[in-house]
């Protein structure tokens, strides 16, 4: 048929064919847009005041300026639909859409979801563990726990947190018997690292800690880092800081999203979540260097906050109390299965990592000393 010869019908179908033509050439977003965008209800399990807080944010703003807006992630504290430690069973209902928090917090469903970051990951650090999990078999794994437990829910393990302190004390501690009787707040299997010492633990989320000790009835707490502790405003309530601790040395953040809604996203959504995560792993990373070192200086410039290396007995007996416990739940199968993964890969990441990378410490000696009266820490 000539173009003379088009009907009404077929001139209409020719342009609806080329635009459809031109849409696909813009891809999906173009199609959603014409929509409106996807939106997404999260929660973290930060305060808000919270640095973590701050990087659920910075995650959500990565994906939300990656998809053009395509897709909107809006993040609420702890507490604002639901409690901090209540978030898998929101996000598994489908109450939130997703959120931002550490794979411990849901240790009393599952106690083997403690292998993500708290203990000592046989040598690990959190980078490394985050390397298990993308290659050495972690992924998984925990998507074989999560099915076990009921859990609807795409969990993104990401932005390896540095060593994180044995606790804020009244007084330094510089046996494993000054542990005896304290009332101490710490999550996960560490609660049974410290009791093995001790102490008497009580789990709170981080929002909570500062006014329990405030009010008595905590001796002592561990969190995380400077800038987070220091917000929290632990230094109001203690003086005395006792770094380096093997109950929480590889520690890592959740991403969590609502299985079905997730899955519902467009393939190329999909695809930059997965890169988005590893983009803000990174950034979270160097946003973690340059605000913690500025708070760990403040905190005894300002603050006054003393602080002291945990003694060597301590750490020993830490490994020791982390054995044991470990060894209480050789009748959890996916407890095995994970220990014995990560232990092989620990086996060769971490004798490869202490045989080629050299000891910072001589060179930061060389340039820059300890001049007297310069904050550093002590040994206890």
């Amino acid at each position: 048929m000539s173009a003379s010869q088009a009907t009404p019908d077929t001139s209409r179908r020719t342009f609806l064919t080329g635009a459809a033509v031109a849409a696909a050439a813009l891809g999906f977003p173009t199609v959603v847009r014409a929509q409106g965008p996807i939106t997404m209800r999260w929660q973290s399990t930060w305060p808000q005041k919270d640095i973590f807080h701050e990087y659920a944010l910075d995650f959500a703003k990565k994906v939300n300026d990656m998809t053009g807006g395509d897709l909107r992630i809006e993040v609420l504290p702890a507490g604002a639909v639901v409690p901090a430690f209540g978030l898998l069973d929101a996000v598994t209902k489908g109450t939130l859409d997703g959120g931002h928090g550490v794979l411990v917090y849901h240790y009393g469903k599952q106690n083997a979801l403690a292998l993500w970051g708290s203990g000592p990951a046989y040598g690990m650090d959190a980078n490394m563990l985050l390397s298990w999990h993308k290659y050495g078999g972690g992924k998984e794994l925990l998507n074989k726990l999560y099915a076990s437990i009921g859990a609807n829910v795409v969990s993104f393990p990401y932005g390896p947190m540095p060593t994180q302190p044995f606790g804020w004390f009244k007084k330094p501690i510089t046996k494993v018997d000054d542990m005896k009787g304290m009332k101490f707040r710490t999550v996960g299997i560490s609660i049974d690292v410290y009791s093995g010492m001790g102490a008497a633990v009580n789990a709170l989320p981080g929002g909570e800690i500062v006014p329990a000790i405030d009010r008595g009835l905590l001796d002592g707490a561990e969190f995380n880092n400077a800038t987070s502790d220091r917000l929290l405003g632990f230094p109001d309530v203690s003086k005395v800081c006792m770094l380096q601790s093997y109950h929480q040395n590889a520690e890592q953040f959740e991403i969590m999203f609502n299985k079905p809604k997730y899955d519902a996203l467009p393939a190329k959504m999909r695809a930059i979540i997965d890169n988005a995560v590893e983009a803000a792993s990174q950034d979270m990373s160097w946003k973690a260097i340059d605000r913690y070192s500025k708070d760990y200086i403040e905190l005894q410039t300002k603050d006054k906050v003393r602080f002291y290396r945990t003694p060597d007995a301590i750490l020993q007996r830490q490994l020791e109390t982390y054995d044991a416990a470990a060894k209480k739940r050789s009748d959890n199968a996916l407890f095995v299965e994970i220990e014995k993964s990560q232990r092989a890969f620990a086996e060769r990441a971490v004798r490869w990592d202490l045989d080629t990378n050299v000891n910072r410490r001589m060179a930061y000696n060389h340039y820059f000393g300890k001049p007297a009266g310069k904050p550093a820490a002590k040994k206890a």
